[in-house]
């Protein structure tokens, strides 16, 4: 379960440091304060996309750590041991975000993706945010709903699997058999071309060893003319040198100055007869040679004439001639690569075949479950006369499908003796925010994840069927910890800790605080709820009988 949050620097957070217990966790504020600002501070932790202008206007950086506690959570600690970032019962994931917009996540104190941090906050936490009512009108966002409340995830992430290989394995097969001539006739050329660039025989670095030779070949009178000058001139500056140096020795000792004049000479001596040596080797090595200057322009001409044929440059044809070689392998094994995949395809169909069916069932058992225990919570909600289905059609085509071989659509019918019909098209905002309430808490309380967070889903209720959202929450809290953003009086008083949201600004900034609240502070903030800014006797007992009744139950 989450076990503490600190955050820095982000949005009009300063500093805040929150510790959270089991239970029922209420978040409460008046609007505009920033009761949601902790929950996507979260999000960032779990892999949301991050934004420069949430970090804090004047600072450089935002940084955000949640906690988590994870010694009853063996998912998240095998998924962490096979990374090597389990380090104990407790799990830290870490988020930064500069203003520049640079963004570094950190698991356990390494480096780590932005996707795994993602993949471990599935394990951790569920979020139904207060928008959830607007995305359950999607289909397969009701198709997840419904396998994650069966409880056979991995089978159908195995049926999308088997279904996208074996289409994949089909377009290909396709591919392959609508273009036979085609290929042939590629093959026929494939086979020419490799078979002239064997021939040529181009070794790797032999063409610019050849264009060195003939740099040097078609020059070597000019250079070796340049070399024996430069031989001369190193001579005569060695005489002069060696001249100058008899001259300078008879003042050996007699100054500083003339003791580094002659070892300047010395040095520059040496220097120029070692110069003078290595121009001789140069000499030595340097031919005037017709025959090889015509042998290496021929096989020059013959390199670049058949670049220029395939337009490309000289030095890459060895990789061009591998990639021909690749392609031509490749036309020539078609036909029994087409009887493979004819094979594989066929495996693959019947592996779908009995997963999918197995699904099938399992996903109708499911839907009749599912829609028993809604029904008897919408009855809670006040939509007694709710008529609630789950759809399971087949799919028109037989073809292996990603998700499938039914689709799966949630129907409602409000009024009694209607037919049900999509969520859409019937349910008004308030009856579709209490239908996704219902359904959202009878496939918690069917998950295994510790921690569940409820940003303002009790939007669009109130009165008594907001006490009995409040309880329905505080009966989740049982068996996983619940964390709720609420701006009713009735579910924030069914909380086991409640905290408070609050802001404050001058003229030249704002900040927001949460504070753990309890006894009068706790009722104040009830009453407030209640009654508006006025906080009067009558609320503040209304307060108090709240949640007393909240305690007591």
């Amino acid at each position: 379960m989450l076990t503490h949050i600190s955050i820095s620097q982000y949005t009009i957070v300063d500093t805040l440091d929150m510790e959270f217990r089991g239970g029922m966790t209420v978040i409460t504020g008046e609007t505009g304060a920033g009761k949601s600002i902790m929950l996507d501070a979260l999000g960032l932790c779990l892999g949301d996309r991050a934004d420069p202008k949430a970090v804090r206007s004047g600072s450089d950086r935002a940084e955000i750590t949640a906690g988590f506690d994870i010694s009853r959570n063996p998912q998240a600690a095998a998924w962490l041991r096979t990374r090597d970032l389990h380090r104990g019962d407790e799990c830290l994931l870490r988020r930064v975000v500069t203003s520049e917009g640079r963004s570094r996540a950190y698991i356990n104190g390494s480096a780590s993706t932005v996707q795994d941090c993602a993949a471990l906050g599935e394990l951790l936490i569920d979020i139904h945010s207060q928008h959830a009512h607007q995305s359950l009108l999607r289909k397969p966002v009701q198709r997840d709903m419904l396998d994650n409340f069966a409880g056979h995830t991995v089978l159908a992430r195995s049926v999308e699997q088997t279904a996208s290989e074996w289409l994949r394995g089909r377009r290909e097969l396709a591919l392959l058999t609508s273009s036979r001539d085609e290929q042939s006739a590629r093959a026929q050329l494939l086979a020419y071309q490799v078979e002239e660039l064997e021939t040529l025989g181009l070794q790797e670095g032999e063409l610019e060893a050849l264009e060195r030779d003939q740099t040097l070949l078609a020059n070597a009178e000019e250079i070796l003319q340049g070399a024996h000058q430069a031989l001369e001139l190193c001579e005569e500056q060695a005489g002069g040198t060696r001249h100058a140096l008899q001259l300078i020795r008879g003042a050996t000792g007699a100054s500083k100055a003339a003791d580094n004049a002659r070892d300047l000479l010395e040095s520059a001596t040496i220097q120029l007869e070692e110069a003078r040596s290595e121009i001789q080797r140069y000499i030595d090595s340097v031919e005037i040679d017709p025959e090889r200057l015509a042998e290496v322009e021929k096989r020059l001409e013959q390199i670049h004439d058949i670049a220029r044929k395939h337009r490309i440059k000289p030095q890459l044809l060895p990789e061009f001639q591998t990639g021909l070689q690749e392609e031509l392998a490749g036309l020539t094994h078609g036909s029994q690569h087409i009887e493979e995949l004819q094979e594989g395809l066929a495996g693959l169909e019947q592996r779908y075949r009995t997963d999918a069916a197995t699904l099938g069932k399992q996903r109708a058992r499911a839907a009749k479950s599912l829609v028993s225990k809604a029904t008897a919570v919408l009855k809670t909600l006040a939509m007694g006369d709710c008529r609630f289905e789950i759809a399971l059609a087949k799919r028109d085509s037989s073809d292996p499908h990603p998700q499938g071989a039914e689709d799966v659509e949630f129907l409602i019918s409000t009024n009694p003796g209607a037919a049900p019909q999509p969520l859409g098209k019937i349910a008004s905002g308030g009856e579709l925010s209490r239908i996704s309430l219902a359904i959202q808490v009878v496939t918690a309380s069917s998950g295994t994840l510790p921690s569940m967070v409820f940003d303002e889903v009790d939007v669009g209720i109130g009165g008594a069927v907001a006490e009995v959202v409040g309880r329905l929450l505080r009966s989740l809290a049982q068996d996983t910890q619940v964390l709720c953003v609420t701006h009713l009086a009735q579910v924030a008083s069914q909380g086991h800790q409640h905290l408070q949201v609050s802001k404050t600004s001058d003229k030249t900034a704002a900040w927001a605080r949460m504070t753990p609240l309890a006894g009068d502070e706790r009722t104040r903030e009830i009453a407030r709820m209640l009654g508006g800014v006025r906080i009067t006797e009558q609320s503040l007992a209304h307060a108090r009988e709240m949640l007393a009744d909240a305690a007591q139950a």
